[in-house]
């Protein structure tokens, strides 16, 4: 029901844009996450964007550096990425829930539907 795509292999200090596509009218109901993955280790989350489009929160890591948005028209939702760096590389996952309160939007455990991934490689 969650498609990722936009990832791929970029230089340190370039940008890239994730989009996360969703199936159904079920979109504009829910809160959007993303999410990332490094080999061996756990999923930590990046940014979300409540149904609205006013509830946003985002990691510090990515702060400053991530925007996320989203088109409920389109059922999409976009992670602009820009000022990348090494560390950033991971699979990144896009992952949607409903009626997620603000204090659980960083949680992956708020999420019910999630998308395959999509690798985001940051190297020089």
């Amino acid at each position: 029901q969650l498609q990722a795509s936009g990832g791929g292999l970029v230089e340190p200090g370039d940008s890239l844009r994730l989009s996360c596509a969703a199936s159904g009218d079920i979109f504009r109901a829910y809160t959007v996450g993303w999410f990332r993955q490094t080999p061996g280790k756990e999923r930590t989350f990046v940014a979300a964007i409540k149904v609205g489009g006013a509830g946003i929160r985002y990691s510090d890591s990515v702060k400053g550096r991530f925007a996320i948005s989203r088109d409920n028209s389109k059922s999409t939702v976009t992670l602009q990425m820009n000022a990348l760096k090494p560390e950033d590389t991971a699979v990144y996952y896009c992952a949607a829930g409903r009626t997620i309160i603000t204090s659980s939007m960083t949680s992956d455990q708020a999420y019910a539907y999630w998308g395959q991934g999509t690798q985001v490689t940051v190297s020089s």
